[in-house]
């Protein structure tokens, strides 16, 4: 074959994957080649950025009813065709951080554990070691370092399982404070203490993403909106139109 017309066909491909990936439909697991391709084109971005812009794709993708999570019943590293508010977390971040899918793969096994994966036959062995709790990823460093406290006065309230308190930047101190937000910024709302369940702090997990536009900086939140018995969505909103109507108290949020 002519070298010249293998390399057009080539970039014809890869430009077809990279269209079809960013306008193409929404809400479907997407195959190694289009994250290939997508991950090339993010290369040199700030990390946060590609994290937003990875939460972003998923926008669309219907919410995982699993009790536990899809990914956990199955046992695997990856089961995007549905998300939980954690599992979007984790796979935004660790397509961000990583060059090609097979090491988004190796990045998950260290991040999603409390020690790291083990994964034998495409099967994980040790998800009973995952993080189950949002607020034992903020307190690993694995999820970014903590700026909460660089947002505003945090708000001590009731810890939990073994830990006396968490520092907390109340809904109302946030809300005013959303122009210090960047792309890629975890938030992870906390729960009232008097309505925890099975003892946990954080009930829900998003993503920022920050736009400009003709000087006018809007700041969106990306998150698997729904519940495990009604279902739901990846949706993206105004992040202050979230936090009115938000059942949490407040939030703690990383940042790569």
């Amino acid at each position: 074959m002519n070298p010249k017309r293998s390399g057009k066909i080539f970039f014809s491909f890869s430009a077809a994957v990279l269209f079809s990936f960013l306008f193409g439909p929404l809400g479907f697991a997407l195959s190694d080649a289009e994250i290939s391709v997508f991950q090339k084109s993010l290369r040199g971005r700030p990390v946060g950025e590609r994290i937003a812009l990875w939460a972003e794709r998923f926008v669309g993708t219907p919410y995982d009813e699993d009790p536990q999570g899809l990914y956990v019943t199955r046992a695997v590293i990856v089961a995007d065709e549905k998300m939980d508010c954690m599992y979007l977390t984790f796979r935004s971040v660790e397509l961000a951080l990583s060059a090609d899918p097979e090491e988004a793969v190796q990045i998950a096994l260290e991040k999603r554990f409390h020690t790291r994966g083990r994964i034998q036959e495409g099967k994980v062995l040790n998800y009973e070691d995952r993080y189950q709790f949002g607020e034992d990823m903020i307190v690993s460093g694995k999820w970014g370092r903590e700026i909460t406290a660089k947002l505003g006065s945090p708000k001590r309230i009731e810890g939990t399982r073994g830990r006396n308190h968490w520092q907390v930047l109340p809904a109302k101190a946030f809300a005013g404070r959303l122009n210090r937000l960047k792309s890629g910024d975890l938030v992870f709302f906390i729960k009232d203490p008097k309505k925890r369940t099975v003892g946990e702090s954080v009930g829900h997990i998003g993503i920022v993403k920050v736009e400009e536009k003709s000087g006018k900086k809007s700041v969106y939140l990306i998150h698997a909106s729904g519940s495990k018995n009604k279902g739901g969505a990846v949706r993206k909103v105004l992040l202050k139109d979230y936090i009115v109507k938000m059942p949490f108290i407040g939030v703690q949020v990383t940042r790569f």
